[in-house]
């Protein structure tokens, strides 16, 4: 608990996850909203009160806890119950009960700042139907290694190269990591060469988020893409990809590189047409930090080899600028090709425009996409940020299997 005391947080527990309290009647008013510093509120299921007192007990902390309510399905926070129901607050006999409907709450608590830093730009919920790509034709590696290598290049402002590493040697890969310095002419020049010597003893680049650059200028992972224009490292890129049936991966950051590079959608490092599909600034106009869930809706790709189709998927987003944008004709071919990795779906797994779930209003709710043969990959939500202990009170399977998969490629 924090200042706001007990009403505060178990009402943010029932935002979170629908589950809403009755508090005890017997809980004094003045405790509900005194400040809680140091107090753990926790729910747990039904029967296992003997269990977390004796574990207090054998802490040394026995006799510390109480029981302050219990979940209800009424879709109301509830404070000083009786039988009776209805109004927003009764008295019954000198007993105070107060009933908030849920979405009442919810939308006080949200409605507060919307004007401020408004949560969606539209009323958008449009579910879509694009249906699932299964093909039996995919990748498989000629050049088989018991363990891969991985180059993970970093640059001035990347952040997740520590999560991918530890993602990718979870996996049972090598990882090599690399910054790319550049206080002048010579480091730039040493850097190319590093760059250079890492890809050839690679067998699966990865470009990892953060900001590189700070995002500037003109955009995000215009320095990532710059370097890696130079004519070495395109080379050395295409050798991996072309000759050594090697893999790459983008997340974040790192997608915005692969699409200013070209690799997704074409499979090669080229320039950008005027009409390729890009990654633009979200429709809310503004850095975006939220649990998404994703759908893998092919299974042409390599690297979604771990997962069926169909598969949902919970990670963190954290983006300005992931919104997916391309003209018609590209949606349609990516679609046709099972170019489409990922989309953005609802609780109910179906892909929408609501903002609510696809929070960065990406066309036909396309969260990442592959090169033609399915060996790159792109994607904006942070899978690499999955480890153990963390983001335990989010629902939903939060294993993509990406990295297992890339490994698994090669063996």
């Amino acid at each position: 608990l924090d200042g706001t005391g007990l009403a505060a947080a178990v009402a943010t527990m029932a935002f979170g996850n629908k589950l809403v309290a009755t508090l005890a009647a017997d809980v004094d008013p003045d405790v509900l909203f005194a400040p809680g510093f140091g107090s753990i509120v926790a729910e747990i299921a039904a029967g296992k009160e003997a269990a977390v007192t004796e574990a207090l007990a054998a802490a040394g902390l026995a006799g510390c806890e109480r029981t302050v309510g219990s979940v209800n399905d009424e879709a109301a926070l509830i404070y000083g119950a009786t039988e009776a129901a209805g109004s927003v607050q009764t008295d019954n006999g000198g007993t105070k009960e107060v009933r908030i409907p849920l979405d009442e709450a919810i939308a006080a608590w949200t409605g507060t700042l919307e004007k401020v830093f408004p949560t969606r730009t539209n009323e958008n919920r449009k579910e879509l139907s694009t249906g699932i790509y299964e093909t039996k034709d995919i990748c498989v590696c000629r050049h088989k290694v018991a363990r891969p290598t991985v180059f993970i290049p970093v640059f001035p402002g990347t952040n997740c190269e520590y999560d991918s590493a530890r993602a990718f040697r979870r996996a049972g890969a090598d990882v090599i990591v690399k910054v790319f310095k550049n206080l002048d002419a010579a480091d730039i020049r040493d850097s190319v060469d590093a760059f250079t010597k890492a890809i050839g003893q690679a067998q699966i680049i990865m470009f990892p988020g953060g900001f590189s650059a700070g995002d500037e200028p003109e955009g995000s992972a215009k320095f990532f893409a710059t370097a890696f224009r130079n004519e070495k490292l395109t080379e050395a890129v295409m050798k991996l990809l072309n000759e050594r049936d090697g893999l790459a991966l983008g997340i974040c950051n790192g997608f915005q590189a692969l699409i200013k590079l070209g690799l997704v959608p074409y499979g090669q490092i080229r320039p950008q047409d005027t009409d390729s599909p890009t990654l633009t600034y979200n429709t809310l106009g503004r850095h975006i930090s939220k649990m998404v869930y994703t759908k893998v809706v092919t299974n042409k790709s390599p690297w979604l080899s771990g997962v069926k189709p169909g598969a949902v998927c919970c990670n963190p987003a954290s983006h300005g600028e992931g919104r997916f944008v391309a003209p018609k004709e590209w949606l349609e071919k990516l679609f046709a090709n099972g170019q489409v990795a990922t989309q953005y779906v609802n609780e109910a797994g179906v892909p929408t425009m609501d903002e609510e779930w696809n929070i960065n209003g990406s066309y036909m709710a396309i969260e990442g996409i592959t090169s033609p043969d399915g060996r790159v990959l792109g994607k904006m939500a942070h899978s690499e940020r999955r480890d153990r202990s963390v983001a335990m009170n989010i629902y939903g399977d939060q294993d993509l299997g990406l990295f297992e998969a890339g490994v698994a490629y090669f063996r």
